[in-house]
């Protein structure tokens, strides 16, 4: 008689699954940190000591990228694979510590964009490298629960670095890029003294060349004569949202670019076609390629968490009421939450006073509040008109009207907001994810973006509500829950929809997804904060935008799916 032995086993976890979490948590740091305070950086004036950029050209740092660090994975995943993964790791940190470092050391845009490049591809060294440890020391016992560790620890690195960042610029923006490479530099420690290459690491199974990589993206995504399409347009859009171009050039010059590719593809259709450029546009797996472009509109809304809300609750959400209910229960928690730095803001006032003068006018006091929220104060246009006035005739100082100030008008930092997303995500990702398993993919993954919708909807109304503070908290919560419910389901459904045996291999390639919504994100986020909520004072107009784009998504999910059955219900019926 046959015994059956319960599969309640699980298997230890390797050595370098634990440190590969550790040095997951010290790159999130240094990465989120940053990253999370970006918009106010580069926006921040420079007196305050940011760079002093216009929201179109933080919208091209925030979109290329990011989208070229999501792009990269391919390739330095495969180059992991051949040479190990401690070398890569190491190699990863010696391009990040330095780089974070000179981040705070860069005014001028362009050089600002090549330091920013150097992170990029730092990280994109470290991200394939952290997640292949963790799938190659975990087994069918144990994957679920690894994963689910990992993601967490993303998390935990995702909440703290903010917090220290938001802390640390209250003395420099040059400590916050110092923390940064610091978390880097601790890394050092595990990658040499503790990270082990196994001998499935070291010429292991995996040794497949760059021309094996681009022929397996074919398969995957396309032929090089799409890529030569579509990569043409994505620099040219690049170079519009930098301002080199206008839109409407662009739009003309592209569809100049597909008339050509056109009549080349018609004129080599029958003939010899020995090399690529007189092949056809062929794509690879339509189906995961349209599914891919689809999830590009979820990642663009989703991004604008961290490169849109920061800006618009410091331009535009009144957070009094956040630092009176804050006050009430921990008066000390104010001097972490709310930091004002008074010489500052005694530096400028009469400068804001001068441009003022003895008369007010609509438009230059718009202008006026707008400069004065970089120094965390927001009082109404009233008091902005009467105090500016006061210091302008001589009534009164202007260290104290910023002591005045200070106190009454203080503002909670926009990074500690937008933080409760990761805090949210770190308390409660587990319990959801087990509530939301029961359910397939596809509708959780509707439900999930229209979350994410109504989220972004309520946080343009936070700028309307007497309660700001409190209402733009609650919108975060709402957008933390539609990311946990829809960013596991995601990933998930290309499981579903994968060819089989093939799966990990698209799991690969998920990624572009990101990467075009991180592209596509940072360029609407600057034109958008530009022309709708800066220009236009419309900043609803911009949330209802992203909200749009998320319930477009959605549908465009639902109709896929839809069409994906009947295909396959049709290829059954065939057989």
């Amino acid at each position: 008689m046959s015994t059956i032995t319960p599969a309640t086993s699980r298997s230890p976890f390797h050595k370098n699954f634990y440190v590969a979490n550790s040095m997951e948590i010290f790159e999130r740091l240094a990465w989120y940190g940053f990253f999370t305070l970006s918009s106010l950086y580069m926006t921040s004036p420079v007196s305050q000591g940011g760079l002093g950029l216009n929201d179109q050209e933080r919208g091209f740092l925030q979109g290329m990228i990011p989208f070229l660090l999501y792009l990269l994975p391919v390739i330095t995943g495969a180059l992991a694979d051949r040479y190990g993964y401690r070398r890569m790791f190491l190699i990863a940190f010696c391009i990040m510590c330095p780089a974070y470092f000179l981040l705070g050391q860069v005014h001028g845009f362009w050089s600002f964009c090549a330091v920013f490049l150097a992170v990029a591809v730092g990280a994109a060294c470290f991200k394939p490298v952290v997640v292949g440890t963790i799938g190659r020391t975990t087994d069918d016992s144990n994957r679920g629960l690894g994963f689910g560790v990992f993601y967490t620890m993303v998390n935990v690195g995702g909440f703290l670095g903010p917090l220290v960042a938001g802390y640390v610029r209250a003395i420099s923006w040059d400590m916050v890029f110092l923390m940064s490479s610091f978390w880097i530099f601790l890394n050092f420690i595990p990658a040499i003294f503790l990270y082990k290459d196994t001998e499935h690491h070291e010429g292991g199974s995996d040794q497949r060349s760059l021309h094996q990589v681009l022929l397996e993206t074919q398969e995957v995504l396309g032929n090089g004569r799409l890529a030569l399409l579509v990569v043409p347009a994505i620099i040219g859009i690049m170079i519009a949202a930098k301002g080199g171009i206008s839109y409407t050039q662009y739009f003309i010059a592209m569809a100049g670019w597909l008339g050509l590719n056109f009549l080349w593809s018609v004129l080599n259709k029958s003939g010899h076609q020995q090399h690529w450029y007189q092949q056809g546009i062929r794509i690879g797996n339509a189906q995961f390629v349209i599914y891919l472009l689809i999830m590009t509109g979820f990642w663009t809304i989703y991004n604008q968490l961290f490169i849109t809300l920061p800006l618009y609750i410091r331009d535009f959400v009144d957070t009094t009421d956040l630092v009176l209910l804050i006050g009430k229960y921990s008066p000390t928690a104010l001097d972490f939450l709310a930091a004002v730095n008074a010489e500052q803001l005694t530096a400028v006032l009469p400068g804001l006073a001068a441009k003022l003068g003895p008369y007010a006018d609509t438009q230059l006091m718009e202008q006026l509040r707008l400069e004065l929220v970089n120094y965390k104060v927001m009082p109404p246009l009233e008091q902005l008109q009467s105090g500016l006035q006061a210091l302008h005739a001589g009534q009164i100082s202007a260290a104290q009207l910023a002591a005045n100030w200070s106190q009454a008008y203080r503002q909670v930092n926009p990074e500690y907001i937008v933080n409760l997303d990761f805090g949210a995500v770190v308390l409660l990702q587990i319990a959801i994810s087990t509530y939301v398993q029961r359910w397939k993919a596809l509708p959780v993954l509707v439900m999930g973006t229209l979350v994410l919708s109504l989220s972004l909807w309520m946080a343009g109304l936070s700028n309307a509500l007497l309660f700001g503070g409190v209402s733009v908290c609650m919108a975060v919560f709402v957008f933390a829950l539609g990311e946990m419910i829809a960013s596991p389901k995601s990933q998930e459904y290309v499981a579903a929809i994968a060819p089989k045996r093939k799966t990990a291999m698209f799991m690969g390639y998920y990624f572009v997804s990101m990467a075009l919504g991180n592209l596509f994100a940072g360029l609407l986020s600057g034109w958008s904060y530009t022309v709708l909520a800066r220009q236009m004072h419309q900043p609803m107009l911009m949330w209802s935008l992203f909200g749009g784009i998320g319930v477009i998504t959605s549908v465009a999910l639902l109709v896929f799916n839809l069409r994906l059955k009947k295909a396959v219900q049709g290829f059954a019926v065939a057989v």
